[in-house]
């Protein structure tokens, strides 16, 4: 079980405090008996310096789980403070994703200066993974797996099993292989350690499954893991070989890392496809992520300015209409965003497609026409509440004045739902990214058709100028 918070922070807390050395070292006997990824995040905060001493109290294979857990800005960091050889240690006994990831954060002499301290199996490895592009299924794969003939019985394969030693989260299932390394099947453990010694395993062989390339986005490969909820997918190459597993594990990270990525890019955030830590993250980088959409957003926004100058004599006339221009902008951005959010989320899950636009369209629409009926009778009662008793112009009436103002909402929230469904789908034909029909943007759009909305109305039954 994990450590309770509380315990947790005030372990936490020691460990940023930079004369607490002693302190760890006091506490070392309760850490120890902690779960390894309550100790990573823990020791995350030691200086490096210190880590060093920290990690002797641990042994090396100990070390390579929790150093694995670390952030990738944090291993780094490591790396370079310490010495290769004493860091080969470690980095041998992580996963291999693990090592891979961090190999390809380093710098071209940073790899030199490391390879000869590896042993010759993990240099191969490390260099084989690391020549895949980060998000494919080569990617973030990893070789932590067992393997076995269909002639072996199942005491030879549990013998097998136990010679190829793979991980404990990665043994429940074992691949079987014929002799150039195609995949023919899986076994599981289970399987195996029921089944009878003498039998056979073709004869508990699995032969349906479902399986991912190497080139494989590692999104496509996280979504097939979610779909058939595997413990683990096999990789195979163009020959139909097995060359590596992405676990269950993997897969959540990604999905995660997707997820922020799409509400970033949804709230006009510019992100990037590398690891980040918001604390860790420079001021100057958030900027950078943040500016461009916002001063993008600004300029246009200045079209709603333009459209308010131009109805200028219709304000002067009835000024009580610009009581509740925000309240049309706002219903408006805010349907805009919700009809957008479904329709992201229902591409990304794969239960929409851009052929089927025009069915998306007929289902927004009536949700809309529901939606707008509903609002515009509330914005009607809170014109007629607001102003009863309000001196009104004269020509006018309070209940066509409401009238009014609730059927340019109606027609905003009309409008808006339309563009929130249709812009996302515009974006994924032109082979875009869906999540840049930022909210930000879908809001500002809004906003100006709001405001031609509302004024032209207004001017068309009140016979404005």
């Amino acid at each position: 079980m994990r450590m309770h918070n509380r315990d947790l922070k005030n372990l936490q807390k020691i460990a940023t405090d930079m004369n607490s050395m002693e302190k760890i070292t006091m506490m070392l006997p309760v850490i120890k008996k902690m779960p390894i990824i309550d100790i990573s995040e823990l020791l995350s905060r030691v200086a490096n310096d210190d880590l060093v001493l920290v990690f002797n109290e641990f042994t090396i294979a100990e070390q390579g789980e929790i150093f694995a857990e670390f952030p990738l800005v944090k291993q780094l960091g490591f790396f370079q403070r310490v010495s290769k050889k004493l860091f080969a240690r470690i980095f041998e006994e992580m996963p291999s994703d693990a090592r891979a990831d961090l190999f390809q954060l380093m710098t071209q002499q940073e790899q030199v200066d490391l390879l000869p301290y590896l042993t010759k199996n993990i240099r191969e490895n490390v260099l084989a993974l690391s020549s895949y592009p980060a998000n494919t299924a080569g990617g973030i794969m990893i070789t932590d797996f067992a393997t076995v003939s269909k002639d072996m019985t199942c005491f030879e394969a549990i013998q097998q099993v136990r010679k190829d030693s793979p991980s404990k989260k990665t043994i429940y299932y074992v691949y079987v292989v014929n002799e150039d390394k195609t995949l023919v099947g899986f076994i599981t453990l289970k399987d195996l350690i029921i089944a009878e010694p003498d039998v056979l395993v073709k004869d508990e062989l699995h032969t349906e499954f479902v399986f991912g390339f190497l080139s494989d986005s590692s999104e496509s490969v996280a979504k097939k893991i979610d779909k058939y909820q595997l413990v683990a997918l096999p990789i195979l190459n163009d020959k139909k070989q097995l060359v590596g597993i992405v676990t269950h594990d993997e897969a959540l990270d990604v999905i995660q890392a997707e997820h922020t990525e799409d509400m970033e890019r949804f709230m006009g955030i510019i992100g990037t496809n590398e690891e980040s830590d918001y604390n860790q993250t420079s001021i100057f980088n958030h900027f950078k992520k943040r500016v461009f959409w916002l001063v993008t957003l600004a300029v246009i926004g200045i079209g709603a300015g333009m459209i308010i100058y131009s109805y200028e004599a219709t304000l002067m006339q009835l000024m009580i209409l610009a009581l509740y221009m925000p309240m049309i902008a706002s219903t408006g951005g805010n349907a805009g965003s919700q009809s957008a959010t479904v329709v992201i989320r229902s591409l990304a899950l794969g239960q929409i497609t851009v052929k089927s636009w025009l069915k998306v369209l007929w289902k927004e629409l009536r949700i809309a026409l529901m939606l707008s009926s509903f609002l515009g009778l509330v914005a009607f009662g809170i014109v007629v509440f607001l102003n009863w008793g309000t001196e009104i112009p004269t020509g006018y009436t309070l209940a066509s004045i409401g009238g009014v103002i609730a059927l340019a909402l109606s027609l905003q929230v009309i409008t808006s739902t339309i563009i929130g469904a249709l812009l996302p789908m515009l974006v994924r034909r032109f082979n875009g990214d869906p999540a840049v029909a930022a909210s930000p943007a879908i809001t500002t759009i809004v906003d100006i058709s709001g405001l031609l909305i509302y004024f032209s109305i207004a001017a068309h039954f009140f016979n404005l100028k």
